[in-house]
């Protein structure tokens, strides 16, 4: 029987420190056998992500991502995940694609900071007040608890309305002087132009990088990844596909080898030092989709949910 997982009655069940652990034992097993197809239609965007990973399943997830939607009042996301079984290829699940991109996107983030950001962090700033932005301070929230979080935005009403659902959250007016006095930085934007100035960072600093997918999207300039210790979440999927990285690499200022880990190298996956700098570059990837709808199965079973 093909299980059906809504978003609110799936997310009942779910830990953010849990889905993190997941994620670092899926890392420990086969390498994944991923594919991405992405079509754009001027900024408009499908993507379709497929993962394969020995004794864990194949997943597939259709993404469609209109950024001109929100100025419809419509979602600038929409698309379903599908989670089969790798022994006989039967759909298992399908997982509410919102759920699992959640999840996902920001368990990527936590899971990178728990390993790369000073455990005494205290100071959190949010860049972006979207959506993602919200699952963020979730997030950083259950492995942080002890953190202040700074919400910037380009719109202030953006950021209001952002500390109208979060009110412990103080609203930063300029981000340079924000981006200085954080202790972690995470950034969700949809911006094609850096918004991060390399310059800006301090010693000890982690800086989280989301928001760009597409070959032509950076979030940091040259200077912030020069200065850090750059970290991704798989090779496979960032270096030859996303701008962050693509850019900086095609023009000489970084190479491909200044990449220091990936999940996939646990042991090399860490801060060298309490003044080290370090970046890291979320990009997602359908393997990470795959281990995060087997993480939502399973804690939905366990649950006692084993019907639609």
């Amino acid at each position: 029987m093909t299980v059906m997982i809504p978003f609110a009655e799936g997310e009942a069940h779910l830990d953010w420190l849990a889905l993190t652990d997941a994620l670092a034992a899926g890392h420990l097993g086969p390498k994944a056998d991923v594919a991405d197809v992405f079509l754009y239609e001027g900024d408009n965007t499908l993507l379709n992500r497929s993962a394969w990973i020995a004794g864990m399943g194949l997943a597939v997830k259709c993404a469609t991502i209109f950024p001109g939607n929100k100025d419809a009042g419509k979602s600038a996301i929409g698309g379903a995940v599908n989670l089969f079984s790798g022994q006989d290829g039967a759909l298992e699940a399908i997982l509410d694609f919102h759920l699992v991109t959640k999840w996902k996107t920001a368990g990527d983030s936590l899971f990178a900071a728990r390993r790369l950001a000073r455990p005494d962090s205290r100071n959190i700033l949010i860049v972006g007040a979207g959506t993602v932005g919200h699952s963020l301070h979730q997030a950083y929230s259950a492995a942080f608890p002890q953190a202040q979080f700074t919400i910037w935005n380009r719109s202030s009403d953006g950021a209001a309305a952002f500390q109208a659902d979060h009110p412990d959250v103080q609203i930063a007016a300029d981000l340079e002087s924000a981006v200085q006095s954080a202790d972690i930085i995470t950034v969700a934007t949809m911006s094609h132009d850096p918004v991060i100035n390399g310059d800006w960072l301090q010693p000890g600093q982690h800086l989280d990088l989301i928001g760009a997918y597409r070959p032509d999207m950076r979030e940091a300039d040259d200077r912030a990844l020069q200065r850090a210790s750059i970290f991704v979440d798989s090779r496979d999927t960032t270096i030859g596909h996303i701008g962050e990285l693509m850019i900086p690499i095609a023009s000489g200022a970084i190479a491909a080898g200044d990449v220091v880990a990936d999940y996939y190298q646990p042991d090399a996956f860490r801060r060298s030092d309490d003044t080290e700098i370090t970046l890291f570059k979320n990009g997602g990837g359908a393997h990470l989709d795959l281990m995060t709808s087997r993480y939502i199965l399973s804690a939905w079973q366990g649950a006692g949910r084993n019907g639609n």
